[in-house]
């Protein structure tokens, strides 16, 4: 029987060990390769072109739902499931737009994730129950002229790839001439985009940035 092939993207190094062997314990699954670092998995997808992507969403340096878009655009035969302790609309829907086909809450049970993995082996999309509820719930808010839940107006949707990119190296405290050398752009490309956030967001500041970023979960405090 061939085994599926599975490359795991998660910065907690304990948690991806974890998740190492959990999937390695479902039959017919195999670990190629693993990171904790975004533009790193993009490396390991062109190298493995693995029939599946576990990505976590919030990670230094490049965010996994920016990682998701350059990993299809290396290769697009790749299914991605983003594995997320963030169950909110904003979370999900960003997700779908960079083009994963799965969203498995970091709480579900053992056999959701199996479950999930072979689901869009076969060409599904895969919902943990969480996450489908929070849809229903806001589909039903807009059916009844409810206002929608603050959570869903995140910003996100203003920013291109290019920009979140950017806005999550600023809140992770990067400097003009760091982050264009590390995006290899000039730094006037790079204050260039920062003017398009703040205006975009309607944001001026610095710190305002960054609890921005901390807020839709492009970085995380607690990591």
């Amino acid at each position: 029987m061939n085994s599926f092939t599975v490359l795991l993207v998660e910065d907690h190094t304990l948690v991806r060990a974890g998740l190492r062997t959990l999937v390695e314990g479902f039959e017919g699954f195999q670990v190629v390769a693993e990171t904790g670092d975004g533009r790193e998995a993009v490396r390991l997808a062109r190298q493995w072109a693995p029939d599946i992507a576990l990505i976590d969403i919030s990670m230094p340096g490049l965010n996994g739902l920016d990682a998701t878009t350059l990993i299809l655009r290396e290769t697009p035969e790749t299914r991605v499931v983003i594995l997320s302790m963030h169950t909110a609309e904003n979370y999900v829907l960003e997700a779908l737009r960079a083009g994963a086909v799965g969203y498995v809450a970091k709480d579900a049970a053992v056999d959701e994730l199996e479950r999930a993995l072979r689901a869009v082996l076969k060409g599904e999309r895969w919902l943990s129950p969480a996450v489908s509820r929070h849809l229903l719930d806001e589909y039903l808010r807009l059916v009844r002229n409810q206002p929608p839940a603050p959570e869903i107006h995140s910003g996100l949707g203003l920013l291109t790839a290019r920009q979140r990119e950017i806005l999550q190296l600023i809140a992770e405290g990067r400097s003009t001439r760091e982050i264009a050398e590390r995006l290899s752009v000039s730094t006037k490309t790079v204050e260039t985009h920062r003017n398009q956030i703040m205006e975009r967001l309607n944001i001026y500041d610095i710190a305002g940035l960054t609890r921005f970023a901390i807020r839709v979960g492009l970085i995380d405090v607690e990591k």
